[in-house]
């Protein structure tokens, strides 16, 4: 008797759709190292060890992934980061 085979059935599309949402934080010339690390730590609660962490890889990197989860929230942290001034966007994680 042969094995049953069972086609697979996942597609890239339904994969696509199980991938967070993040929320990046661009380095810009405008603010300041500090206030960047105050933000991050305002916003989403980071202590100041992982707030200048992220603050250093957005200075030397260009970027850090400071939040992740659903669309709607990413958006709205996207939003918070603008209000203080600082260069934001949401994307699919990669």
């Amino acid at each position: 008797m042969t094995p049953e085979v069972t086609p697979d059935t996942t597609t890239g599309e339904e994969f696509e759709l199980d991938r967070p949402w993040v929320t990046v934080v661009w380095d810009d010339p405008v603010n300041l190292m500090t206030y960047v690390t105050f933000v991050l730590q305002e916003l989403f609660g980071y202590d100041e060890p992982t707030a200048t962490t992220l603050m250093l890889q957005v200075h030397h990197e260009g970027r850090a992934i400071v939040s992740s989860g659903p669309r709607e929230r990413m958006e709205h942290d996207t939003s918070r980061l603008h209000a203080y001034g600082l260069w934001a966007s949401y994307q699919r994680d990669a």
